[in-house]
């Protein structure tokens, strides 16, 4: 009888292509990634007198997975634990190894750094144990981001506003956009003049520029003066060759910068293709801070070079790498076969594997080379000095790595064919009066690269970091740029004010170094905690008496209040920052930041048929009507809500009648009970426009289905049509109704794996349930845990 073994990875995209590669003997199944944490909202997750040991609970949901794992562990004669090749993956490992060691005591480690035939066969071959270090790496990290978080937002909480939050990694990056926000508020424009001589040869125009940027009007319009009087020749001609030599394979944060700038990505987005591309053997580990390659890559792609474009465009090379700590010796990211060139199963994936193909196979190709032409011009007489004028002009005279990666290439500028002491007629010399510009703001791109240089995070976390202080709303993204929000601005100001040491550059990235240090096995776990948390706590102990930051100090001597005419103070509200009497609450007067006033809202009219008065207002998702007043909060007791309803779409609120609003009203409409469900349908409109809603189940409605006129009939109808699945997703079975939420629970299936829908959440289904045993008892218990 032959012997079996079990492997166990964190992904199902993974399980599947694994499986493919594996005989009849290995099952692979998955963790669906992590399987315990620490809880998220109890401090004494962590037993800090016990040298900082971690509680860890099942994650919700995984009870099953768990389940299941024990079950098939208990089966195989070996079980091997491949989870990613980092310290995350490490850290998976362990904890599924001390969930099912009582099921199966022969627990091995594999990595695949690519999810290949080969590469996995071979990983296979070489089992080991797990890393011990890397695992209390990961878990050093967990618990110093809770212990700063928890401590951190604590303060804040108290200081500043409720609901405001810090974090080790966060605030540092938080506090570099705000500097560079300073830099610009502070930044004093000064004026300068780009001069132009337009000039012809032989019916064609060259404009030359002036070398030198005058600061005053008066010495621009004496060069313009000068030159308009005088005749002009070419007085030098300046030739030269120059050599562009490709980029080093992607690491993840220039990965991260370069899909930010060509393909508009943001971090996460690339991750997320990325991740789909190594799941499924298309690219090496996307987690890496490494610009080596393996030799069998070399190798494959020096035969492509040469076979495609001949042996001059190829020249092998070795790059090193930068970062002081490169993880676990992992590769570039690079494809695993060079041969193909369009891989992926959605547009997202495809153009990030064009953009990683065309970035590895030119880093092993020659240098392109230019040909540099500048052209300086000036005027005849020699009495009246002025500076000189150029034109400059490139061309690419071999392309080598260019002919790879043809968006590095730019366009070729060419210069007209002249020789030293040929004439120039000179048309005019425009003057055009510029400022000096600051610094501009921090892109996605330029965020990861400066936090890189400084030492701030490491591959795995640059595209959280982000997401985070985005999510908080501390940051807004308009285009590419990130600006500050006034929430933004308030915490790391006061994070500035009070721990300023916490948040720096030195000892947020002397931190990364000792978590590296962890990671080797030349520090240890409860040292690096023990030295961190001590100062740490009686910092945050020693803070606690600070005055509560009611108000960001004096508001504008022009805005008085609209009340009582008192000075007023700036203070931080949930939309962002706004001015207040100095004398709240005895005065309520209250202006935005711009000065205008802010007044209570006043109704449009009262309701018909209840007398109750009807407002229009904003919200989270957008203009609203409103029937009746607000109720005031009570600590304790939940408030009944007033009934609202959305505006249309594209309507203003200025527009608004008391007829309209009564109309808007009448939504949501109850239209009847479903016959098989005997669950109310009704018709509303929202953020995205009109729609039925039935058990869970939301269809669009078209143009010619009005919510407000729509017939139970005509709903009964639609709801007769199939679904419409989202791209990729297929339905599997349908459960029917939650006896819970009273929702329609269904079965859906992607590349990804079986999923139920809880929200707009996905809960995955464990791969030991059978699609035929997920009954709606089975499907309710998943929905509950996860």
């Amino acid at each position: 009888m032959s012997k079996t073994t079990l492997v166990i990875v964190e992904s199902p995209a993974k399980a599947k292509t694994i499986e493919k590669y594996l005989g009849p003997d290995y099952r692979v199944l998955s963790s669906i990634g992590h399987v315990r944490d620490i809880p998220k909202s109890n401090k004494d997750a962590v037993d800090i007198e016990a040298g900082f040991v971690p509680h860890y609970i099942i994650s919700p949901g995984k009870e099953k997975v768990i389940e299941g794992l024990q079950a098939a562990a208990k089966k195989a004669d070996a079980v091997l634990l491949a989870s990613d090749p980092d310290r995350e993956g490490e850290a998976i490992a362990w904890h599924v190894a001390e969930l099912i060691k009582g099921s199966n005591k022969n627990l091995k480690r594999v990595v695949f750094n690519e999810i290949t035939e080969g590469a996995v066969k071979e990983a296979i071959l070489h089992p080991r144990d797990i890393d011990l270090n890397l695992k209390e790496a990961q878990e050093a990290r967990r618990i110093l981001d809770r212990l700063v978080g928890y401590d951190l937002s604590g303060l804040i909480w108290k200081k500043v506003r409720y609901g405001l939050s810090a974090g080790r990694v966060q605030s540092p990056a938080l506090r570099i956009v705000m500097e560079r926000e300073r830099e610009i508020r502070a930044f004093v424009p000064e004026d300068y003049f780009v001069l132009i001589a337009q000039t012809t040869v032989a019916k064609l125009n060259i404009p030359f520029l002036c070398t030198e940027e005058p600061k005053e009007a008066e010495e621009a319009e004496r060069i313009k003066s000068v030159g308009e009087a005088n005749s002009w020749t070419v007085t030098a001609i300046k030739e030269s060759e120059a050599k562009r030599s490709p980029k080093p394979p992607f690491t993840t944060s220039t990965l991260q910068q370069v899909a930010s700038t060509r393909l508009g990505f943001s971090p996460s987005r690339t991750m997320g293709a990325a991740q789909k591309l190594y799941e499924d053997g298309h690219i090496t580990y996307m987690r890496t801070d490494s610009t080596n390659m393996s030799e069998v890559a070399l190798k494959q792609m020096h035969a492509l070079v040469i076979k495609d474009y001949g042996q001059v465009y190829l020249t092998p090379r070795t790059y090193k790498t930068k970062s002081k700590s490169a993880q676990e010796a992992h590769e570039a990211v690079r494809p695993t076969d060079f041969t193909k060139h369009n891989v992926g199963a959605t547009a997202d994936q495809k153009a990030l594997y064009e953009l990683i193909w065309r970035r590895t196979v030119s880093s092993q190709m020659s240098d392109a080379t230019m040909k540099r032409t500048k052209v300086v011009a000036n005027i005849t007489n020699t009495t009246d000095a002025i500076p000189d004028f150029t034109v400059n002009g490139s061309r690419i005279i071999f392309p080598g790595w260019l002919a790879v990666d043809t968006r590095a290439r730019g366009e070729d500028t060419e210069v007209p064919k002249l020789a030293t002491g040929d004439s120039l007629k000179l048309k005019s010399i425009d003057i055009e009066a510029k400022q000096t510009q600051p610094l501009g703001r921090y892109s996605e791109a330029s965020l990861i690269k400066e936090l890189e240089k400084r030492g701030i995070g490491r591959p795995s976390t640059y595209a959280s970091i982000i997401k985070t202080i985005t999510d908080r709303g501390y940051v807004i993204k308009e285009g590419r740029t990130l600006i500050p929000t006034d929430t933004g601005d308030v915490v790391s100001t006061f994070l500035e004010q009070n721990f300023a040491n916490y948040i720096s550059d030195t000892f947020t990235s002397e931190m990364e170094t000792e978590l590296d240090e962890i990671a080797e096995g030349t520090r240890t776990y409860k040292k690096t905690l023990t030295d961190f948390y001590g100062p740490f706590l009686k910092e945050i102990t020693a803070k606690e008496d600070i005055p509560k930051l009611t108000n960001l100090g004096a508001g504008p001597v022009g805005f008085p209040c609209p009340i009582c005419s008192s000075a007023m103070v700036i203070k931080l509200g949930r939309a962002g920052t706004f001015l207040s009497c100095n004398r709240f609450p005895e005065c309520n007067g209250a202006r935005m930041i711009d000065g205008s006033e802010l007044k209570p809202d006043a109704p449009i009219g009262n309701h018909p048929d209840s007398g109750e008065a009807i407002y229009v207002m904003n919200g989270k998702f957008g203009p609203y009507v409103q029937l009746g007043e607000t109720p005031e909060k009570i600590k304790g007791k939940k408030q009944p809500s007033p009934k609202r309803a959305s505006l249309p779409a594209g309507l203003m609120p200025a527009d608004v009648t008391l007829d309209d609003a009564v109309k808007y009203l009448t939504l949501p409409r109850e239209l009847g009970n479903h016959p098989k469900t005997d669950e109310i349908i009704i018709a509303n409109t929202g953020q995205y426009g009109p729609y039925l809603a039935h058990a869970g189940d939301f269809r669009s409605l078209k143009s010619n289905d009005d919510p407000y006129t729509i017939t139970y009939k005509r709903a009964l109808e639609i709801y007769t049509q199939p679904k419409q699945m989202r791209k990729g997703e297929t339905l599997l079975k349908e459960l029917g109704i939650n006896p819970v939420t009273k929702k329609m629970v269904n079965v859906f299936e992607s590349k990804s794996g079986r999923y139920l829908r809880k929200g707009f959440k996905r809960i995955s289904i464990p791969e030991s349930i059978k699609t035929e045993d997920i009954t709606i008892e089975v499907a309710v218990e998943l929905l509950k845990q996860g």
